[in-house]
């Protein structure tokens, strides 16, 4: 089951970032409660139907995307984790900046389910798109001979798998480019991320290729990288790396 989240819940979610990623610090209660004061819309949990038990998590809040630089870093699209820059009134994008699942728990649709009530989220408020930064979990395994960008073209071309970019791949996200310094500690990405978007397509006219203008104020502008995200495919020191866990 999945709903929006609760005060009840922030035990839950710290055990569930505490076992996801040992070795990093958990989300906090202050983190946690600022999310709902900021935005309780946009934080989900999953629960064990039988347990009542944390299982897996979202937290979003919705930027003016002209506001952030392309490359901008984890920290500086959550305001340091705290969602203090959540932007309704002037904001089309929701950012989404933590997707995980119980690693006991992958492969049984949570993270599918996740992503879901995130696109209802953003039909339901009439935003443009959802953006995110996914870590590459896997690139630290080929690090020593492809780059960042090519590790992303041959994920999305369906010749190497990603833990997490694969995954975002099936829900229907592209990749928009490729940044470093997106979490500069962690070990798995070496701090590159893929920039991803799901478009909202009923809500405003796309191109031939089913994206949208990268500015919120500015309709049919583009000042964001280009990517070839032709897709053949069918998913650190700070919490928050978007769908860090394969779902």
């Amino acid at each position: 089951m999945v709903r929006n989240t609760t005060p009840a819940d922030f035990p839950g979610i710290i055990a569930l970032t505490e076992a996801t990623y040992p070795e990093s610090p958990p989300w906090s209660e202050a983190q946690l409660a600022s999310h709902l004061a900021h935005f309780p819309d946009g934080q989900f949990v999953a629960l064990d139907g039988a347990t009542g038990q944390v299982v897996g998590m979202a937290a979003s809040l919705i930027v003016l995307w002209d506001d952030y630089d392309f490359d901008a870093p984890w920290r500086d699209f959550t305001a340091n984790g705290t969602f203090a820059n959540h932007d309704p009134e002037h904001g089309r994008t929701l950012y989404g900046a933590e997707v995980m699942v119980d690693p006991s728990r992958r492969g049984y649709g949570i993270g599918k389910a996740l992503y879901a009530a995130r696109r209802d989220l953003v039909q339901r408020l009439g935003l443009r798109r959802i953006r995110a930064g996914a870590r590459l979990r896997g690139y630290h395994r080929v690090a020593h001979r492809l780059s960042a960008a090519e590790y992303v073209a041959r994920v999305v071309a369906g010749r190497l798998s990603d833990p997490t970019l694969s995954f975002q791949l099936r829900q229907g996200f592209h990749v928009l480019g490729v940044v470093p310094g997106y979490l500069k500690q962690d070990p798995e990405s070496l701090g590159w991320a893929a920039v991803i978007e799901w478009t909202n397509l009923a809500l405003a006219p796309t191109d031939q290729r089913g994206t949208m203008p990268a500015h919120d104020s500015a309709p049919g502008g583009s000042g964001a990288p280009t990517f070839d995200t032709t897709t053949r495919a069918g998913e650190s020191a700070e919490p928050g790396t978007t769908a860090n866990s394969a779902a």
